[in-house]
Formats: structure tokens, C-alpha cells, sequence
């Protein structure tokens, strides 16, 4: 009969074989040497190792799976049978490095490194550890023992100059970078490392001996005079710049970007006109990035604040960059910016058309479209296009709001509810618009005489915010029409008049709902401050005042403001037959 541990082991040794490294892959690559800890399991016996084994090919399977937590538990399990496991050490480490646990994965890391000096993986993944802790010398004196056990990896002294440079040990990432040099010859890798440090250190001399280094080695390649060029404008030597530019131009002389460092050049020798052309030059290349332009321009939009007579540049530059990129909304939406600023509100709306045209996902271009369409008057176009940026953005507030703004005055009021009401459910953390919402509703409501219902929107409105003068103008005018709680009509219009002294149209609100009380020496006080205030051409404010004039008995001056109504425009219903009558009919 056979020994069944004998058996087992050989069943389990042969899985383990099968699946081989797949199962003990880390994420750096490398490998943990499997459930082939020879050295480290040699102490064990039959039964022991036997139950190692099967452990250890069970982690590893389910790490493979990426269930962590099954894997480190039987990981550990493995630790306990076998506590010097340089590999499931490692792979428990990994597991922790994953999950961010940095504590745990040092521990592990280092126990596994310390137990196999001279295997490469254990050792990065150590390192690696003491990177994620802050331990940046002992970081660094891993990857020095590793250089010199493996000298023929060149990825090592990278990792190894990275160490000296978290440590600002400059000269000594220098060092390792001329160490690869020698090894590999000059590559952009290495000199583009080595120009770094020497740019942000300051030593242009020694950037610049790199960058000629790079030209020397690989002619051909335009963006190295470029860089050629920039350290010459860094080390204050544009000539030499300028020089270097026009070499990338004999290498690449389509290269779009040298003309913005051209430009620079211009710029700093005050050649305005110059650094302009070199611009121009570069927005006409459908090389140069749609993204680089637009930053260009928004500095224009900036500049031109202060120097508005770089506007015509800035106009041109538009147009150049929505010929050159007719498929980018981003071109169009910058170039409707540009005209918005300057009011040329109708240009700028077509703009923003065409934007929408090749982009309608983008919910700032439709926000400024029914902007333009407010500012506009268009009452029409607002309706239209913000009722499609409803469906569009279907969570976003403001489309809904100037959807039933432009219903109301379209005199749509019910679709104007129906939307606001919609819509003021997606405003949150703004107040203000929250009221606007409401004052809205009001407005609509009233307009259908649904009285109670607009009443109770303008009381959360106020609610919102008590200050709004719109909302108490209104409200108060509203209720004097309909001559109900004219004691708090008057006090809301009163407090219209504290947020908001000195206009015509509130003081007339005011002045009207006194003359409701019947207080005409206040009334007739308060319309002839609206009249003053700029009110002389309105025919609302003229008739009222006529109609207070009246109450207090002089008919004669009534009759002529009642004329005076008629000729401005805008008065009621009943101004032919109080003239004709000269007589008060309300």
C-alpha cells in the first residue's frame, strides 16, 4: 500500500508545476519563485511541506482571481507552517502594497528581501515599500546594492537617480544618469533627465551642451532645436535662440509650434508686429493644437481688456481658428465668446449655433446660448432652444427657468408653470434662483387668475428671500389690483421701496396701493416721486396721478394728466372715457 502523504505531495507539487509562475505574478512583473522556496521548506516534513504546498498554490490561485482577502488568509495560514517563506512573504506584501496597507506591505517586503538577498524582484518591491513610506535613503541604498548585482539593467539606475533626486542629491543623480551614458551611448531618455535637472538648476550652459548633444546624435528630430532654442531665452541669449529656431525650420519647415517661439522672440525685442505674423502663421497650421490656440486666445481675451486695440488681432486670430478647425465646437464656442464680450450679441449667438451644431453635449455653450437669446428679446428662439436643452440636460436648472420666463411672455402661462414647477426641483445651494422660481410662478399664476395659487409662490419666494424687490413689487401690485389685504400689500411695498429707493415704477406701486386705502395726500406723494424719478412719459404713472388728483378734488388738473396718459401710451382701458367724461370710472 502507498504512503498517501507521499502521494498527495507528488498531486500537489505537479498542480503547483502546471500553473508555475501565473500564480505568483506581482504587479512590477516579477515572480516570487513559486511554491519552490526550496531552501527555506527543506527543514520541513513530509506532512508539513505537503500542507505548504497546498496553501501556498491556493493563494496563489485566488490572488490570480483577485479574491485578496482569501489569498492572505491562506498566505498566512502558509507563514505559520513555514515562517521563513521568503516568497509568501513577498506575495503578502504585494497583496498589501495593493490594498495601500503601507505598513504591512514594509514589514513583509523587508522580511522577504532580508531572507533572499539576491532575488531582484523581492528587492524592488522592498524598495518600492520604503518609497511609499518616506524612507527615501534606505530607498536609495537598495537600489545602490541592486546596481552593482545587476549592472546590466538599466531600469535600476533609473530608479536609483529618481532616489538621489527625491533626496536633492542632484549631482549624484547626474552621476547615475552619465553611468547609463556610458553603458547605452547618448539617448533622449538619459539627456532629456540630464537637461532637466541642468534647467532647473540653472546651469544652461551645461542644458544646452545636452540639448546640442541630442541635436548631434539625431539631426533630423525638429523638436531638439526647439528646446535648443527655449534654453537660449532662459539664459538670456535671444539671438542664439533665434538662430536655433530657424535651424528647426531648415529640419521641419511645417513645424507649426516653432512659430509660437518665434513669436517669443519677437516679443521680447518689442517687435509687436513681428511676434503677430509668427502668430498668424501658426493658427493658419492645422498642426497647431485646437487646444494650444485656445489658450493663446483667452490670453487675448484677458490682454485686450486692458489694450483694446488688440481686438482686431484677436478678431482675426477667431476667425483663422474656426477656417482651420471648422470641426471643433470648442473653435466656434471661443470665437462667440470673443463677440458676446464686445455685445455683438446676434454674431455671437451664430457662433454659439454652429458650436452646438458639432457639439450638444456641452451644457456652457447651450447656458450662454439661452443667455444671448434672453438679452436678446427673442422670446421665440428662447422657448425653442431652451426647451431642447431641457431634454438634453435633463437635471440642470436654468434651461427650465428660461423656458418658462420665455413662455410667460410667449403668454404660454400654464406650459410656463408646468416647467418652472419641474425645474425648481433641481436647484440646490442656490437661493436666489430658488426665489426666482418662485416669483416666476407667481408672475403665471396671476396671469391665470389662479390667485391663491400665485400668492402662495410669491410667500415662499419672500420666504427664500425677503428682499427681493421684483418679488415685492409685484406681490404688493398684484394685491392692490385685486384691493384684497391691502394692508399687507402696502407693507411689502413700502419695504420695495427700503431695498430699492428712488425708482419710478416701485414708487408708483406704492403710491397706488395708498391711493387704494384711500390715503391720496400719500398717494399723490408717492406717484409724484415716480413722476419726478423719470416717469414723465409713462402713461400708467401719468393716469394715477390724474386719478389721485381727482379724489382730492382738483379735476381740472386731473383732466389734463388724464391727457397726458393718452398722449404718452400705456394707460388703461377707461383713459378716452374719463377725458371725454371728465369724469373718474374705475
Amino acid at each position: 500500500m502507498k504512503n498517501k502523504s507521499t502521494t498527495y505531495f507528488f498531486i500537489f507539487t505537479l498542480a503547483f508545476a502546471l500553473v508555475g509562475g501565473l500564480t505568483s505574478c506581482k504587479t512590477s512583473g516579477g515572480t516570487s519563485g513559486g511554491g519552490g522556496d526550496k531552501k527555506n521548506t527543506s527543514t520541513l516534513d513530509d506532512k508539513d511541506r505537503v500542507n505548504f504546498e497546498y496553501l501556498f498554490f491556493n493563494a496563489n490561485k485566488e490572488k490570480v482571481l483577485g479574491n485578496y482577502e482569501l489569498a492572505e488568509t491562506y498566505y498566512s495560514q502558509a507563514l505559520r507552517i513555514n515562517p521563513n517563506s521568503a516568497a509568501t512573504m513577498y506575495e503578502l506584501a504585494s497583496i498589501y502594497s495593493f490594498q495601500n496597507n503601507k505598513n504591512q506591505a514594509l514589514f513583509y517586503s523587508k522580511k522577504a528581501a532580508t531572507l533572499d538577498p539576491d532575488n531582484i524582484w523581492y528587492q524592488q518591491l522592498y524598495a518600492d515599500c520604503l518609497k511609499e513610506n518616506k524612507n527615501i535613503a534606505e530607498y536609495a541604498k537598495v537600489y545602490e546594492t541592486l546596481v552593482k548585482k545587476f549592472p546590466e539593467r538599466p531600469e535600476l539606475y533609473y530608479e536609483l537617480a529618481n532616489a538621489y533626486l527625491y533626496q536633492g542629491k542632484t549631482s549624484d543623480a547626474l552621476k547615475v544618469y552619465d553611468r547609463v551614458e556610458a553603458r547605452t551611448g547618448v539617448t533622449e531618455e538619459v539627456s532629456m533627465q540630464k537637461l532637466k535637472i541642468y534647467r532647473a538648476t540653472k546651469n544652461y550652459d551645461k542644458a544646452i551642451d545636452e540639448a546640442n548633444k541630442l541635436i548631434k546624435a539625431f539631426p533630423k528630430d525638429a523638436k531638439y532645436f526647439g528646446m535648443l532654442g527655449e534654453l537660449y531665452q532662459d539664459k538670456g541669449q535671444p539671438e542664439k535662440a533665434f538662430d536655433a529656431y530657424n535651424d528647426l525650420l531648415k529640419v521641419d519647415p511645417t513645424n507649426a509650434y516653432v512659430h509660437l517661439s518665434l513669436a517669443d522672440y519677437y516679443r521680447s525685442q518689442k517687435q509687436n508686429e513681428k511676434a503677430f505674423e509668427e502668430i498668424r502663421l501658426a493658427f493658419k497650421s492645422p498642426d497647431l493644437d485646437i487646444d494650444t490656440k485656445v489658450k493663446i486666445l483667452l490670453s487675448y481675451y484677458s490682454i485686450t481688456e486692458v489694450y483694446p486695440e488688440l481686438k482686431s488681432d484677436a478678431d482675426e486670430l477667431c476667425k483663422l481658428i474656426v477656417l482651420v478647425h471648422p470641426n471643433e465646437a470648442k473653435a466656434f464656442s471661443i470665437y462667440g465668446d470673443f463677440l458676446y464680450r464686445d455685445k455683438k450679441n446676434e454674431e455671437a449667438r451664430e457662433q454659439f449655433r454652429k458650436a452646438i451644431a458639432l457639439d450638444k453635449e456641452k451644457y456652457a455653450i447651450w447656458n450662454q446660448l439661452l443667455v444671448i437669446d434672453s438679452e436678446l428679446n427673442d422670446y421665440t428662439s428662447l422657448q425653442k432652444d431652451s426647451k431642447e436643452a431641457m431634454e438634453l440636460f435633463p437635471n440642470q436648472p436654468i434651461p427650465y427657468f428660461f423656458n418658462g420666463a420665455a413662455n410667460i411672455q410667449l403668454k404660454k402661462y400654464q406650459e410656463a408653470i408646468d416647467a418652472l414647477t419641474e425645474g425648481k426641483e433641481f436647484v440646490f445651494g442656490n437661493d436666489i434662483l430658488l426665489a426666482q422660481f418662485y416669483a416666476n410662478i407667481g408672475d403665471a399664476q396671476n396671469q391665470l387668475k389662479n390667485h391663491s395659487a400665485s400668492d402662495e409662490a410669491y410667500e415662499k419666494a419672500l420666504e427664500i428671500d425677503p428682499n427681493s424687490a421684483y418679488v415685492l413689487n409685484n406681490y404688493s401690485y398684484y394685491l392692490s389690483l385685486r384691493k384684497v389685504n391691502l394692508e399687507r400689500a402696502e407693507a411689502l411695498s413700502k419695504k420695495c421701496n427700503q431695498v430699492e429707493p428712488n425708482n419710478s415704477s416701485y414708487q408708483d406701486t406704492y403710491g397706488w396701493i395708498l391711493y387704494q386705502m384711500g390715503k391720496y395726500e400719500d398717494a399723490k406723494t408717492w406717484i409724484g416721486k415716480a413722476i419726478d424719478n423719470g416717469g414723465k412719459n409713462n402713461g400708467t404713472l401719468l393716469e394715477h396721478y390724474g386719478d389721485v388728483l381727482y379724489q382730492l378734488g382738483n379735476k381740472e388738473e386731473a383732466h389734463k394728466f388724464w391727457k397726458d396718459a393718452q398722449k404718452a401710451g400705456g394707460a388703461g382701458p377707461l383713459i378716452d372715457k374719463k377725458i371725454n367724461d371728465k369724469k373718474l370710472y374705475e
